[in-house]
Order: structure tokens, then sequence, then C-alpha cells
């Protein structure tokens, strides 16, 4: 007897009651590991990746000319860039990090000692100190002022985006600096820190004039202190920019990039690429607009205020408000003047760059490697993970890593004969005539290639001074001095050669006497016989 096909169940009938079968807490356990496994994905977590691959996925990798005595004599003494970064597995997440790091990121607690630089312009920046006395014993003790004598080296912050002194990765930084022996100050930019814009000069990201006038200043005013500077993220490719712009110039003895994002005409295209880089971009902009509120009379008088309300990306408020205050014509021309690439040869200074590949704001694609390979004195350091400024690390991630491994390689540097050393250009007054006395006054240390250390010292606009005083010419001169030098550098030299010299023809001497001994000898035996 055959089945009647009408009455048979259908194939869905039976799926759906074998489905109906099966506990809810089952559906329940399986719709929580998909949402897991998807948000683990999205959010780019690592820690399982970390836990069974950690000796191969988070060692650190150097960029560094095979040439480059920077890295020879200095950084292959560091041991943390040697190393490995292991992110904290509770925060083993770029954009996880970089989120914690802004809203929380359990900075030290202290407080900073503010001096207000006037720019000539009339701006106004706000200089927040943290000296080495202020943190002794890991107490905050009462704080002091720095004396002009004083040769403590002083790490000069460039802060970020939006960023001031009292952000958690700033005070990390600026408290582990202190510690270490330092004093510490930071160079807020202009309207941020709770000052005011006294001026109808703002910063941005390919500013450097602040920069140039606050190192100037701190030069001239604790000359015997070697200057360091370190930028991070837009103050990273301020910093660079800087660099390659003053050459052998600049004062600083040293630098560290942090997360610079060295393009930004790329970094413009990378902020606006997918879902998760368009939060950050808004994120960032809602930024930019309350920098803006806070300083609307001069925002409603040199750009489009209405237009800085709209704004929906980076690229609408550099559109308003960056290009109509900085005269550019366009935000990609502003944007490819103000990018740090096209400086990086021109690189004069000692430089530690640190990036993480997984940095949701600055992309790798933006890194030079090739230019950081052929300069000689810079060393690029990348990581695999690490975010935007964060680099969480421990159980408890309480530290940061890029923040140690910047003391060390700064440590390493400052007792290492391979600090820059100012090229100092002769200056003469207009009105007098008369040379100026510059702080930084030979002698010099010259480093050759190969590793030799001389000392140099400029005299010649000074030999032609007195020469001239005297009726002589200055080539005569420099020519009597040069030789005078040279004899009185080599004296020691010269009398050890002479010593040498008598020792060596002792046996000489005694032959030639000899000789003329028996030659006068010989016709008086001849005569007797």
């Amino acid at each position: 007897m055959e089945q009647d096909p009408i009455l048979s169940p259908s194939p869905y009938d039976l799926l759906f009651q074998a489905l109906s079968l099966i506990p809810i807490r089952h559906y329940l356990i399986a719709l929580f590991l998909l949402w897991t496994i998807f948000f683990y994905n999205f959010l780019e977590f690592h820690f399982l990746g970390d836990a069974i691959l950690r000796y191969f996925r988070c060692r650190v990798n150097l960029i560094y000319n095979p040439d480059s005595p920077l890295y020879h004599s200095v950084v292959s003494r560091c041991r943390i860039l040697h190393g490995r970064y292991v992110a904290t597995p509770w925060l083993a997440s770029p954009h996880i990090q970089t989120c914690f790091l802004n809203f929380h990121g359990l900075p030290p607690v202290f407080s900073y000692r503010r001096q207000l630089f006037l720019a000539s312009d009339g701006g106004t920046i706000a200089l927040d100190w943290l000296t080495n006395s202020d943190v002794l014993d890991g107490a905050l003790h009462n704080q002091s002022e720095i004396t002009k004598e004083d040769t403590t080296p002083i790490a000069v912050i460039i802060p970020g985006l939006t960023s001031d002194s009292s952000s958690a990765y700033l005070k990390h930084l600026a408290y582990n600096t202190a510690k270490t022996g330092w004093n510490v100050v930071i160079s807020n930019h202009r309207g941020l820190g709770g000052v005011s814009v006294t001026s109808d000069r703002f910063y941005n990201a390919g500013w450097t004039e602040d920069i140039r006038v606050v190192l100037d200043y701190l030069q001239h005013k604790y000359p015997r202190a070697p200057l360091f500077a370190i930028g991070t993220s837009i103050g990273a490719n301020v910093l660079v920019k800087y660099l390659g712009e003053e050459g052998e110039k600049t004062p600083l003895r040293g630098a560290v990039a942090i997360c610079s994002p060295w393009d930004l005409l790329i970094g413009d295209r990378f902020i606006c690429r997918t879902l998760k880089q368009k939060l950050y971009d808004k994120a960032l902009t809602i930024g930019l607009q309350g920098y803006a509120q806070l300083h609307e009379p001069q925002f409603l008088r040199l750009a489009n205020w209405e237009g800085i309300k709209k704004s929906r990306s980076i690229r609408d408020f550099d559109n308003h408000a960056t290009c109509l205050v900085g005269k550019f014509e366009t935000v990609d021309t502003y944007y490819r003047k103000s990018s740090s690439t096209q400086y990086v040869g021109n690189v004069a200074v000692p430089l530690l760059c640190i990036s993480a590949l997984d940095d949701p704001l600055c992309t790798k694609e933006a890194i030079p490697w090739d230019e950081c390979r052929a300069n000689k004195n810079i060393v690029l350091a990348t990581t695999n993970h690490g975010g935007h400024l964060a680099f969480f690390e421990g159980l408890s991630g309480s530290s940061l890593w890029w923040v140690r491994a910047t003391n060390e390689f700064l440590g390493a540097l400052s007792c290492s004969p391979y600090m820059h050393i100012q090229k100092i250009e002769e200056k003469r007054s207009s009105k007098s005539g008369k040379q100026k006395p510059s702080i930084n006054q030979g002698p010099y240390l010259n480093i050759a290639e190969d590793g030799l250390v001389a000392a140099v010292k400029y005299e010649q606009d000074t030999n032609k001074t007195i020469s001239k005083q005297r009726g002589r010419k200055p080539e005569e001169d420099v020519t009597k001095r040069s030789f005078k030098e040279l004899c009185r550098q080599t004296k020691r030299s010269v009398w050890w050669l002479a010593y040498i010299g008598v020792v060596t023809s002792f046996p000489l001497l005694g032959m030639l006497l000899n000789y003329i001994f028996r030659k006068k000898q010989r016709p008086t035996t001849t005569s007797k016989s």
C-alpha cells in the first residue's frame, strides 16, 4: 500500500521538529560564541595569538642603516628595544587600548609648575614643568625652579592633536622621565592647557615655529643643560618636520617620535576607509570642534564658523578652519606641505621612531621604511600591537611600554659620545658690527663615521679680528696660530720621537767613532815599522 505524498511531512517540517527538540540554552550558547568570534575579529583582539605565538609575534622589529653608529653604539645597548612587547591581556586590542588610554589610562597623580611663554607674534604657550626634585623617592616635593648652572638633561615633550599636559599618556611620560633623573617640560599647543589664544596664529600639524622658539629660549636660559625632545602623534610629525628643517643647526642632542602619522595625505584616506576608522574620525572632529568653541571669537573672525559647526570629519574641519587660518590653498596642499615624510632624509639628530603596526589612527602604510633605513641617524622600532600611544603592559596595565623604551634610549644616548652637537652659524649685529657671543662656543666634539672623536674649536672670526687690530694679514696669523697649536699639542710626541731617535742612533754612532779611530791609528803604526 503506497503512502499518499500529500499526507507525508515535508523536509522543512522535519527540520523544524528536530530544531525544536534542542534546548534553548544551547541556542544561547551558540549565539554567545558567534558574537564572541565576531567581536574578537571586529575589535582585533590578539590575546590568543599572544599566548600561543608570543615568541614570534611579539618581538620588536628594528629598521636601521647597517652602518649606523647610533644603532651599534646606543640602540644595541637597549634591552627593551631588543625584547618583546606583550600587551595587557584584558587590553589586547588596539581599539580597546586606545579608548582606555583616552578615557582613563591609569595616570600617576602629581601637579606641574606652569610657565607662560610669550612668542614674538603675541601668542601664548603654556610650559608645564616637572623636575626630578619634584618626584624624588616616589613622593612629590616642593616644586623648585631650575638654576642656570643646572646640568640635568631637559626633555621637551610635544603633545598630540587636542592633547595637553593633563592627558594620561603625557602624565605617564612626564612622571617616569622625571623619576629617571631628568627635568621635563611639556610645550602645550596654542589655545590648549587652559590658555587663551592671544594672537591670530593657531597650531596645526606642520607648525614648527613654536617648538623652534621654545627650544631657543630653553637653550639660552639653561645653557649647560642638554636638550632632548619627545613628540607624540601629531607632535611627532611636528618634531620630525622641525628636525628636517633645521638639520645640524638644532640645539637638540637627541629625539624620539612616537606614533607619528608621517604622511597626512595617506592618513586622511585611511581614516575614512572603514566603519571603525570613521568612528575615530568623528571622535577627533568633535575634539577639534570643542577646541574651536573655546576660541570662538578668533574663529568667527578668521575662519568659516558655520562650516566648523557642520563639520563631520577632520578633513571638513581643516577645510573650514585650518586652511583659512594657515593660508593653505586646499586641504591636500596643507597635508602635503605639513607631512614629515619629506623631511626624514635631512634629520641630523639621533632619532628613535616607535610605531605600532595595528595603530587605528596612523596607518603603517604611511611609514617611510626606506627613508628611515637610508638615514644613519634614525632607528625605527615597530611592534605588531600597541594601538595609538597606548602599549599597555603587565597584568594591571599600569605602565606603558613605549615610555620605558623612550627613557632607556634617551638614557643610553645621553651617556654616549653620539649626542648631536649643534652647528654654530656666525652671526653679526647689523648695528654695531660686533660678533654676538654664543652660549655654545667651542670646543665641540666632532664624530667621524669610523667612531673617532676629535675636539674642534671655531676661532676663525676671532683670529681675523685680532689680526686686523695688529696690522697683519688674517691668513698669516691663522697659519702661525695653527702651527703653534700643532706644536703645543704634539710637544710630548716630539720629545718621545727625539728620545727614540737618540737611543736607536747609539749603535750607529759607536760604529762611526770606531771607524774614525782606526783610520787615525793606521798611519802611526806604519811609521814605526
